[in-house]
């Protein structure tokens, strides 16, 4: 991990986090608080998101404030800077994300939209409302949660998998575009995490082929530490293993269908 001095120095005194109420969101928020950050936390899960922050104020000294709001709306953005108003925000993660599983054209058309808006407008607009002070100050750090699903096409996530690909680009170019300016971005690829959205979605995970899945904490932890250090990174070395197997050794279809093999295997699909 950091140390939490040399940290806060740099991405201080405040972090806005999407989708902290629950699973790696959650996990962000308590890890930055760790590093003795004030918070934004932002989620749609209101009665979720209050004992959070009142636990993270409890454990550490720490000011937490909370943004209820749905990150599909274009008028989220509204809600966002009434609580942020006069603060200093030198750290945003955008963690939230709408992850259905199922083939394409069993999902619907509002939902895949939905999934666009949260996952693909929303980073883009926070983005954009953050990140030019940033570049003023000539300090901070951006961490956009992708996927190691990103990294190729894979079936029954077609749509989410689509957009953590513009996550992903989007980070790398922002590295390259921002280092000069003291502004650290970091496209983060966890692989499966034992999230509660994970769960929900029912996996068979003893079918599971190319990576075992990951607990909140260690994954985090390798997002924060890879944050200034590199333009992306992919959460666990198994996952690394995986995705370079299957993005460099291997020709791109067979890599889709590796892939997609994995996802039947997890979801009790035919292939």
């Amino acid at each position: 991990m950091p140390k939490p001095h040399t940290f806060k120095a740099r991405y201080g005194p405040w972090a806005l986090v999407t989708g902290a109420a629950r699973g790696m969101g959650s996990e962000f928020a308590r890890q930055i608080a760790a590093m003795g950050l004030n918070l934004v936390l932002v989620d749609l899960l209101g009665d979720e998101l209050a004992p959070l922050a009142d636990e993270i104020e409890r454990n550490g000294d720490v000011e937490v404030r909370r943004v209820v709001t749905d990150l599909s709306q274009p008028d989220f953005t509204s809600a966002v800077r009434e609580q942020t108003e006069g603060l200093e925000i030198g750290l945003l993660v955008s963690n939230a994300a709408v992850a259905p599983v199922g083939l394409f054209f069993d999902r619907g058309l509002e939902e895949k939209l939905a999934t666009i808006y949260v996952n693909v407008r929303a980073p883009l607009l926070l983005v954009e409302e953050l990140a030019p002070k940033m570049i003023a100050r000539r300090r901070g750090g951006i961490i956009l949660v992708s996927s190691a699903s990103a990294l190729q096409g894979v079936a029954y996530v077609a749509n989410y998998a689509a957009t953590k690909a513009y996550n992903l680009i989007l980070a790398e170019s922002l590295w390259d575009e921002l280092r000069g300016h003291g502004v650290d971005v970091l496209g983060f690829m966890p692989g499966a995490t034992r999230t509660t959205g994970f769960k929900l979605s029912r996996p068979c995970l003893e079918k599971g082929r190319l990576a075992p899945v990951m607990e909140p904490g260690p994954t985090v932890a390798e997002a924060l530490k890879a944050l200034g250090r590199k333009p992306s990174h992919v959460a666990g070395r198994r996952n690394r293993l995986a995705a370079l197997l299957v993005n460099k050794l291997v020709p791109r279809r067979m890599a889709i269908r590796l892939v997609g093999r994995n996802m039947r295997g997890w979801y009790g699909a035919q292939a």
